[in-house]
């Protein structure tokens, strides 16, 4: 009976029935509400109109702070607040003023109580905006933006009603343009969406380390946008929605500001067990970028609370990865740097009735609808007493247990604070055999550093409510935890578990193998960070998960090695050919340009003898239609060297396979010119390339959906050729790992780490006219295929 009568008043109210439904489903909403109701009722003694009744939801929906709502509500219900400006704008001043009494005078103020916008006002600032746009308004007619015009009226007259302004900008743009025309129905031209495209890529590709741009003209807040424009200034955590405030809150934030003087302060957290990811490159970008934006400063915290998956070269890579993308950590810090003082603050929740000593097992503490710890209500002196047993190690492990008396977001029940391991600590040893968990370190330590925004991934979202939570219970300073959508790939798995089973199976070689989309992988394929980095920034900060296309990654990566890849020549699957008339004694030096688009950057010399190599492909017998390159009777061009060769004679091998071919050669200017001009190589290096494709079939290889058999199941069996004996041009013979060039005509390519000295060295001296010299290895030199055309 009581839920049909809540269903009657908040239909009342305006609502669909629909609407009402949902929000009887929502306890805590549905309860205020019914009180903001019954008390506009009151006020008014009559029914509520809808205007009032919008207001009224808005009010229910939006605040936080209960002890405000029948002060709101009668400004509402006398009509002194009638509009959603000045509703929002009543919500952020009792957000931002939280102690009592409120200044009334200051309020409504504020609020804009009492200012009456008259139709005459609208009209003047809405004729005022489009006077300003009127050229391009005629042009663009109803392509135009109309938004830009409420925009601009409602900065004129901020308490004025948004409809009043959209009629009056429909009603003025419909007497200046006229009725709608066909055009002005058809959709807006793609051509301006490829513009905008188009200068979103520059702006993406000018986006540099560190967040700042080549002229210094755009921050990182620019380029990672969405959510991060609505954060909070240092010390006014009481503003963000959701924040819990206490008694003490003030207070500590006032200590803080005195601390940290204003100084944004964000942190990167990870676990260090196992390697970062893309994902991971979001949030440094993220939490280094927010803070490099804003003059602040970025902890790298590792959360080592986990003795038993954590490893050394874990630290050591991650530590790498950050510097690698161009950051420097204002400190590098450790959970278990404060593991004293985590333990000190345990005691004292217990102290206070906040926590207890559990002994259900972990397989009865699984899942979220887990009965209630028949422990819960023990005595105080009991749990301190069993708590210190637990550090002394008089409990195995799974015997004990430390919880804390709260209910999460997702309706987990007193989640667990500290248990039971013993396994030494890569920095404390053996000196603690209990440690925390996540949920109980991450927002102290976040405390203890003085963290102004602590932005968390969405899946951490549940846990808000046990941040604020734990803060607050202690009277500590309580920072803002912020969450923003995941970045995920397509293609791709990144979960540590999963990917130690593909080393494991031997999918791949190691956390590193170029298949993968972990940044040491990442690099390994050659992706530079600059580009890493660009592409974080395009994607931006949502909160919405984002699963992008793995081409929008390599087209960043483009971007950048196209500006920083010097060109070169390499042949793959070469074929000999011998030049006849070869128009010198010895080898010709070739200068051929780094850039060939900027030739300021430079050249490098390469030798050009009687024997090249060219690509197998290059060579046709007896060419299809519309092949261009060598064949009987139509000569190529030889990139770079200014000459043409023609085919004389093939020789083929016992087997009927073409070895070699003889050619003829003569100056490109001294006849026509060739169909097409091929890249070649001459007394080059000989060389490893590992040719990479992607490592699964289908784009969610995770999803039993889309791959019923599991993820292992939809390996590409073809995702790595290695050419053994490809062959490439000795301007790269001082290459170092990680260095990456552009082989014409074929790719980018990247020198693996992998690459080692050779025993045999190149020959010193060309071959003479009919000698056939084989390059030999100088260096045994690795090149990946960044595979991106």
């Amino acid at each position: 009976m009581a839920a049909l009568d809540s269903l009657s008043l908040f239909t009342g109210l305006g609502l669909s029935e629909q609407k009402a439904r949902e929000t009887l489903k929502n306890t805590a909403l549905s309860a205020q509400l019914r009180e903001a109701a019954t008390q506009a009722q009151q006020t008014l003694g009559s029914t509520i109109d809808k205007a009032t009744g919008t207001l009224l939801y808005g009010l229910a929906s939006r605040l936080r702070d209960t002890r405000r709502l029948s002060f709101l509500v009668s400004y509402i219900a006398s009509k002194k607040i009638h509009t959603e400006p000045q509703l929002s704008a009543a919500l952020e001043y009792v957000r931002s003023h939280p102690l009592d009494p409120i200044d009334t005078v200051d309020f409504e103020q504020e609020c804009g109580v009492g200012v009456i916008v008259t139709p005459e006002q609208i009209e003047e600032a809405v004729e005022a905006a489009i006077n300003r746009h009127q050229p391009q308004l005629l042009v663009e007619r109803y392509h135009f933006n109309m938004g830009l015009l409420m925009g601009e009226a409602r900065a004129v007259l901020k308490w004025a009603d948004g409809k009043m302004i959209k009629n009056e900008v429909d009603m003025q743009v419909l007497h200046l343009l006229g009725p709608k025309l066909e055009a002005d129905l058809e959709k807006k031209p793609k051509v301006a969406k490829a513009r905008l495209e188009e200068t979103d890529r520059r702006t993406a590709k000018d986006v540099m380390e560190n967040g700042e741009t080549a002229d210094q003209t755009l921050s990182l807040m620019e380029q990672l946008r969405g959510e991060a424009l609505k954060f909070h200034k240092p010390g006014e955590n009481y503003k963000t929605p959701g924040y819990v405030v206490t008694p003490h809150t003030m207070n500590l934030l006032k200590q803080h500001l005195e601390i940290t003087g204003g100084q944004v302060r964000t942190r990167f957290p990870p676990e260090p067990n196992g390697i970062l990811h893309i994902g991971h490159a979001k949030a440094i970008n993220f939490n280094f970028g927010y803070a490099k934006a804003n003059n602040g400063i970025c902890f790298l915290r590792f959360d080592d609370t986990n003795p038993e998956k954590e490893e050394a070269k874990f630290f050591s890579a991650i530590c790498d990865m950050v510097a690698w993308l161009g950051y420097t950590p204002y400190k590098v810090t450790y959970a278990s740097d404060y593991f004293d003082q985590l333990y000190a603050w345990a005691v004292e929740l217990i102290r206070r009735g906040l926590a207890y000593v559990c002994h259900q097992r972990v397989e009865e503490l699984k899942g979220h609808n887990t009965l209630p710890s028949p422990w819960r209500d023990r005595p105080t002196e009991e749990s301190l007493l069993l708590f210190e047993a637990m550090r002394k190690g008089k409990f195995s492990e799974g015997e004990a247990t430390l919880r804390m008396k709260l209910v999460m977001e997702d309706g987990k029940m007193d989640p667990v604070a500290y248990r039971v391991k013993y396994i030494p600590h890569h920095r404390t040893g053996d000196k603690w055999c209990i440690y925390p968990t996540y949920d109980y370190t991450h927002c102290l330590c976040d405390s203890i550093e003085h963290i102004t925004h602590s932005l968390c991934t969405k899946e951490f979202q549940a846990r808000r409510s046990s941040y604020f939570w734990l803060c607050n219970a202690l009277d500590i300073y309580c920072p803002v935890q912020w969450e923003y959508g995941r970045l995920n790939l397509h293609y791709a798995v990144v979960s540590k578990r999963k990917i130690l089973q593909l080393v494991a199976t031997g999918a791949v070689r190691d956390w590193d193998d170029p298949r993968l989309f972990t940044l040491t992988a990442l690099r390994r394929r050659g992706f530079p960070p600059e580009a890493i980095n660009s592409f974080c920034a395009r994607v931006g900060v949502t909160v919405a998960q984002t699963t992008m296309e793995p081409h929008l990654l390599e087209a960043c990566v483009r971007d950048v090695l196209n500006d920083t890849a010097p060109r070169a020549m390499a042949v793959l699957e070469s074929l000999r050919v011998i030049i006849t008339n070869f128009p010198a004694a010895k080898s010709l030096d070739i200068q051929v340009p780094n850039f060939p688009a900027d030739e300021t950057k430079g050249f490098h010399q390469v030798p050009f003898a009687p024997i090249v190599f060219i690509e197998r492909t290059d060579f046709k017998e007896e060419p299809e239609p519309g092949f261009k390159r060598l064949a009987w009777g139509q000569p190529v061009g030889l990139r770079h060297t200014g000459y043409v060769i023609e085919l004389q004679r093939v020789v083929k091998g016992p087997s009927g396979s073409v070895e070699s071919l003889e050619v003829t050669c003569r100056r490109a200017d001294a006849g026509e010119k060739p169909k097409a001009f091929i890249h070649w190589v001459s007394q080059p290096l000989m060389c490893e390339v590992r040719l990479y494709e992607r490592l699964f079939q289908h784009k969610n290889p995770e999803d039993p959906t889309e791959v019923p058999g599991g993820f292992l199941s939809d390996l590409n069996l073809a995702s790595l050729h290695v050419v053994e004996a490809a062959l490439v041009d000795c301007s790269v013979a001082l290459a170092r790992p990680f260095d990456k060039f552009q082989f014409e005509r074929l790719g980018y390519f990247s020198v693996d780490p992998d690459s080692h000295q050779g025993k045999s060295g190149i020959r010193d001296h060309p071959g003479q006219h009919g000698e056939t010299p084989m390059p030999t290895k100088k260096k045994k030199k690795i090149y990946i295929y960044i595979y991106i055309k």
